[in-house]
């Protein structure tokens, strides 16, 4: 079961993938998280990639699609993977249909305004890693695993975070066309929780829950 899922920032990819991942015992492959880990770790990707993840914007083609195809030829990939923010172009797409075979592309439905609200409250520890939001921790500031200070992401400033809806429209958009048109795509509605969420996605591929 090959996976691809769509969304705008803040749609809950990540929480999807992770959730679909348990599941069906398949990888969740985020590229976002693969590059966030080259630039933690100061990999020749991770400086290629870092002064554009700041920025908001799409890291080149070149950069990392090599990358994404090493990936999916692991071990752990046979049997299947989710791929979460890949493919983001056109072009991207085009170059994953040489090597992969997509079964089932979902698209995850909400609005900008949604999205900015969830994305902007967002809070991460830079020790474990634990990600937490404002509309449950309130004003605390310390990480409740490790006891380490929150911060927020570049990527998740408010600022950042409109750039980044402006190049989804722009460029990520067009896909659902794409992948339409192939028959592989369905929409889902992402403005319940995440229980809710999780439900129609598990519906939509005709499988029980």
């Amino acid at each position: 079961m090959n996976i691809i899922l769509l969304g705008p920032p803040g749609s809950g990819k990540g929480t999807m993938a992770a959730l679909i991942e348990k599941k069906f015992s398949i990888p969740q492959i985020s590229t976002g998280d693969m590059l966030r880990s080259n630039i933690r770790e100061g990999t020749e990707l991770g400086k290629k990639a870092k002064a554009f993840v700041n920025a908001g914007e799409l890291v080149p083609d070149e950069v990392i699609i090599e990358a994404v195809k090493e990936r999916i030829s692991k071990p752990d990939c046979e049997s299947g993977y989710i791929l979460d923010g890949f493919p983001r172009t056109i072009a991207q797409a085009e170059a994953l249909d040489k090597v992969a075979k997509i079964e089932t592309v979902i698209d995850l439905i909400l609005d900008d305004e949604k999205s900015i609200v969830r994305i902007s409250g967002r809070r991460v520890c830079p020790n474990c890693s634990a990600t937490y939001h404002v509309s449950i921790i309130g004003d605390e500031k310390l990480c409740s695993n490790c006891g380490a200070e929150l911060i927020i992401r570049k990527d998740d400033e408010v600022s950042t975070i409109c750039n980044r809806l402006k190049i989804y429209h722009e460029m990520t958009t067009p896909l659902e066309e794409y992948y339409r048109k192939k028959g592989l795509l369905i929409s889902i509605d992402v403005d319940g929780s995440i229980e809710d969420n999780f439900a129609k996605i598990i519906s939509a591929l005709g499988v029980n829950a």
